[in-house]
């Protein structure tokens, strides 16, 4: 079994170990083998960044083994350096994910954690696949552990955003099976992702294909208007499915556009490039004014997610090495910040049970070390310099600048959207007097609370103070995707 199985398969048999022990009455000691698990998953992951060679944009850690030898669908694995931090960050946040739910879920704790652990390996598996018919098992497969955790662990709506959450992913997906099926039978009995990548499609197809691909990773991401699902499923979500979702599951879909967008339809990627900045536009300056108007904090942060995930999605549709780099970098830093902006609002929730706003007041004078962790949380998500939020955004809106000056001008008024809607939630939840009772009784964090708080916290600063250590290893992959793409675009 090589590197990047064992990434994908130890939690996964985590999970299944855990889910086999199926009584409350072993919570604690599932709780620890979960959180062996977590570990464990997470240093079978650091050899692939250890032992990874920035010089080569060629796929590394390859593994091909026959799966359906009838339809030439093969087990074939195999990163570079734009898939490489994702399947590190998702190991990441599962370990964060475990540790959060350690006191919070007493109920169901070993089918809580195997869940989650089972959605990891999923999601790694995801990052992974260099077969189309194997990255689409992981694809949608991905959609059930994470639709059990909303619906059973979720809020008083949990049903109806559970289902809504499954219908709106899979619908999308189903528009990508068929040019999944389309590309076989066109490269002649193939699923190879990367002989895909050298099919000489026309016209006609590459925008066929580029639109059902869309259908399926922009709701995935989401997209403005197709986004709409996302804040009903964070508001009803536990704290750790949020943070999941927000920090992985959302990366799905745009990992999609760098893997079969870009790469299999770059004519009608070029052609299609306005929609797609003007869609992400309409994310990060729409989406921003409506997140000014949100009383939930969870909400607030929901839409705050789709607007960063516009910058995504600009990134990369600039067709500049900045912007490419600065879409998966944003990707990156994201991950860390929303989880960490979820993390803490279910450290309020599990101590006052209510996410609005108003239920809030003076927090930081009952709660000082939160409050601290809150406030360089809330920073990172306005994109303050020396932040990980700071650091793909501030690229992307450089990217624009090359392309026009017009576009960069309207991505850069997400900064000042963001610093309004983040203060705004700052100024009326922590600062000022204490505003009521409940805020009076909070206790500050505990031990473990402080523990994983540290460590997204820690993340955060270090990739705003030195960015380098993820942005060498991207660089040749995402230069070799530029020049396919301009290439095949001159031919």
């Amino acid at each position: 079994m090589g590197l990047l199985s064992l990434a994908i398969w130890t939690p996964i048999a985590f999970g299944v170990v855990l889910l086999a022990l199926g009584r409350d009455d072993q919570a604690q000691a599932v709780r620890w083998i979960a959180l062996v698990g977590a570990v464990v998953s997470l240093l079978v992951t650091l050899p692939l960044y250890t032992q990874f060679e920035v010089a080569t944009a060629a796929m590394q850690f390859v593994e091909i083994t026959p799966w359906i030898e009838t339809f030439n669908v093969n087990y074939h694995l195999g990163i570079d350096g734009i898939s490489v931090w994702f399947i590190l960050l998702t190991a990441f946040i599962n370990l964060i994910v475990v540790i959060a739910g350690w006191e919070v879920i007493t109920s169901r704790v070993n089918q809580y954690m195997g869940a989650f652990l089972i959605l990891s390996g999923l999601m790694i598996g995801v990052f992974c696949a260099l077969d189309g018919m194997l990255f689409y098992v992981f694809f949608e497969a991905t959609l059930i552990p994470m639709y059990l955790i909303i619906g059973v662990w979720g809020g008083p709506n949990k049903i109806y955003a559970a289902f809504k959450f499954f219908l709106y992913t899979l619908l999308g997906s189903l528009l990508l099976l068929v040019a999944l099926i389309y590309l076989y039978v066109t490269s002649g009995g193939s699923f190879d992702l990367l002989t895909w990548h050298r099919l000489p499609l026309g016209q006609t197809a590459q925008t066929l294909l580029f639109f059902a691909f869309l259908a399926a990773f922009a709701v995935k991401v989401p997209m403005w208007p197709v986004h709409t699902w996302l804040p009903d499923v964070h508001v009803e979500a536990p704290t750790g499915g949020s943070a999941v979702l927000a920090a992985i599951m959302l990366k799905l879909g745009a990992y999609g556009f760098l893997r079969f967008s870009l790469p299999i339809t770059p004519d009608a990627a070029h052609e299609w490039a306005g929609l797609m900045i003007g869609l992400s536009l309409a994310a990060v300056i729409y989406v921003g004014l409506v997140t000014l108007v949100q009383t939930d904090m969870k909400k607030l942060v929901a839409y705050s997610s789709v607007a960063h995930m516009g910058f995504v999605t600009l990134g990369f549709f600039l067709f500049n090495d900045l912007g490419v780099a600065g879409g998966i970098v944003q990707m990156i830093s994201h991950g860390f910040v929303s989880a960490a902006m979820f993390l803490g609002i279910g450290v309020l929730y599990d101590r006052v049970h209510s996410r609005d706003i108003s239920a809030y007041g003076g927090v930081v004078n009952t709660m000082p070390k939160f409050a601290a962790f809150a406030m360089l949380f809330a920073m990172a998500n306005a994109g303050l310099p020396g932040t990980a939020g700071f650091v793909g955004e501030w690229m992307v809106i450089l990217s624009a600048l090359r392309v026009n000056f017009w576009v960069g001008m309207a991505a850069a008024s997400a900064l000042i959207f963001g610093a309004a809607y983040t203060l705004w939630m700052v100024k009326r939840v922590y600062l000022g007097p204490v505003a009521n009772d409940k805020v009076k009784n909070l206790k500050d964090i505990n031990g473990r609370e402080f523990f994983f708080l540290s460590l997204l916290g820690i993340a955060i600063l270090f990739m705003g103070l030195y960015p380098m250590p993820i942005t060498e290893v991207m660089d040749v992959s995402v230069a070799e995707l530029l020049k396919h793409v301009a290439i095949t675009k001159l031919n």
